[in-house]
């Protein structure tokens, strides 16, 4: 096993533990993957995220064929094909962040935009996040509802399941999902004695200055 190998196994569990020991997730809920030059690796099925073992992580190929390891999640479907869509990318984080899925359960939301631009670390980190219809769990028609927005967004929300972020380290995804999902619980803490959203040329002036996603 190479060396970066060994500390992207090791980068996988620390963002676990991290996101479980906050209440970014519960349960087994939520997975986590990242690319290998020849593969992938991604947490097993039904694995709890505070309490990975670098070495039982499930190891795939390039083609999805399991190496090695506990038997890997059911979404490494859609993972792979984020990961197709952009070459740059190097790791992906999913999970059932609370204040998320209770914002993609309200009614008037946007779809092209669940999280309202309250605060600009929300527009540079997280960005724009579209919500994706109901699916069940596994179902591959995801596929198709996520991979267009992979060019232009740093993540989306599966309604009723949770948010899937993307970045160019497992590390990175992880920041811009609670940076979701912080600004999520905002909207809910702040609900109806809010100021108003970012303008749109707020919003124009960080697009320009950190290149955020929005």
């Amino acid at each position: 096993m190479s060396t970066d190998e060994t500390r992207l196994r090791e980068e996988i569990c620390r963002v676990g533990a991290s996101l479980y020991a906050r209440g970014y997730t519960v349960g087994s809920a939520g997975n986590i993957s990242a690319r290998l030059p020849d593969g992938y690796l991604i947490t097993p099925t039904d694995a709890c995220l505070g309490f990975l073992d670098p070495a039982r992580l499930a190891r795939l190929g390039p083609d999805g064929t399991q190496l090695s390891g506990d038997r890997a999640s059911k979404t490494i479907l859609l993972h792979r094909a984020v990961y197709a869509a952009d070459p740059t990318l190097g790791g992906v984080v999913h999970t059932h962040s609370t204040h998320l899925v209770a914002l993609s359960l309200t009614p008037g939301v946007d779809p092209a935009n669940l999280v309202p631009p309250l605060t600009p670390y929300h527009v540079m980190k997280a960005g724009r996040i579209p919500l994706i219809p109901y699916r069940r769990p596994g179902d591959p028609d995801v596929v198709g509802l996520v991979t267009p927005h992979v060019a232009t967004c740093r993540g989306v929300m599966l309604s009723r399941i949770g948010p899937t972020f993307w970045h160019e380290t497992v590390a990175g995804a992880s920041a811009a999902l609670e940076e979701a999902e912080e600004t999520a619980r905002l909207v809910f803490l702040t609900r109806g004695a809010c100021q108003a959203p970012l303008d749109e040329s707020q919003i124009q002036d960080l697009r320009a200055a950190f290149a955020a996603k929005w």
